[in-house]
């Protein structure tokens, strides 16, 4: 039975002792100066009957789009989008460098998205409102493949349920800090009645850079005055019962993406998870050294190339195209 706090990180908090399957990538920070770097576009979308905030970075000519979910506490702008001192590491910029349209949705409650007048946000909800919003970036480059679907630690739970749902919305899917036991379940709990709307603290900002030497202090400064400024309120989720779904229902290639030391991700628990995934274009790898915070730590610039590398290398792009 998983419990809420660890549905927290969303998976069985363990130390990751991975035993195989892995790809090492060495540690490369990319490093793009601000010119050369495509404008932050605030864009609005209105899908499901409610209107949502989405940040982008869009090369000239793009190759291929993705679409990117933040997890459970922080939006888009501190997780995909971060302004530090030193290396980049905004997500949006490092994968528009690499010729991808990239596109990071604030979901229900965060960032620049209202709450629903329900206030709460839930599972099946959330991944509804991915796939709409992928048809939507789809409409945006109507000459390119379907997007990618890619998610990180809660948002990874979140993309992993639209992709069961609705495979065609997507042409890859890539889930990051999240590998749960396939054979899990969730606890059905009893929320108050109205969301209970509780501050966010800078501690928590902190909480995900777990050790010292993954990441410059500066980076997690940054994060924190970031992620304080745009989420001051915690999101409430409820039903999280609704983000049980067969791995086995995944049918478009899958990338699988964590670092070592992720509290949130239990060696055995990945290679169970991996094993499941009913396509068979599929990858794991495990970055040396990384927490939870992977896309943001030293990792960075090994973590883009794995991405790129991922879509390119397993020919997604050209038979997207060819199936247009």
């Amino acid at each position: 039975m998983i419990t809420r706090g660890q549905l927290d990180g969303f998976c069985r908090p363990a130390c990751c002792r991975f035993l195989g399957l892995i790809f090492a990538f060495a540690c490369a920070a990319i490093t793009l100066a601000s010119q050369d770097a495509p404008p932050l576009q605030r864009l609005s979308a209105h899908v499901n009957g409610h209107t949502f905030a989405i940040w982008a970075r869009v090369p000239p000519a793009p190759r291929c789009a993705i679409l990117l979910l933040h997890g459970r506490t922080w939006s888009s702008l501190p997780d995909f989008d971060l302004q530090a001192p030193g290396p980049n590491r905004s997500v949006l910029r490092s994968l528009a460098a690499k010729g991808f349209a990239a596109y990071a949705l604030d979901q229900r409650g965060y960032g620049e998205t209202p709450r629903d007048k329900t206030g709460w946000i839930t599972p099946r909800q959330a991944a509804a409102d991915a796939s709409g919003i992928l048809d939507w970036v789809a409409a945006r480059h109507p000459a390119l493949p379907r997007p990618a679907l890619f998610g990180w630690s809660l948002g990874a739970a979140t993309a992993h349920l639209a992709a069961a749902t609705s495979p065609a919305k997507l042409s890859a899917l890539i889930l990051c800090g999240y590998a749960p036991d396939p054979g899990a379940t969730i606890a059905n709990i009893q929320e108050p009645a109205k969301p209970p709307r509780a501050p966010n603290v800078r501690e928590a900002a902190a909480s995900d850079f777990i050790s010292p030497d993954a990441t410059d202090p500066a980076v997690v400064k940054a994060f924190v005055e970031t992620a304080m400024r745009t989420d001051p309120v915690h999101a409430d989720w409820k039903n999280e019962e609704q983000f049980l779904c067969d791995s086995s229902k995944i049918t478009v290639p899958t990338l699988l993406l964590f670092g070592e030391r992720d509290p949130n991700v239990e060696g055995q628990d990945a290679i169970r998870f991996f094993d499941r995934l009913g396509t068979k274009e599929k990858q794991i790898i495990s970055f040396p050294g990384a927490d939870h915070c992977v896309l943001l730590e030293n990792t960075h610039g090994a973590w883009i190339v794995a991405i790129a590398n991922f879509l390119n290398r397993l020919g997604v792009v050209g038979r997207m195209r060819a199936n247009l």
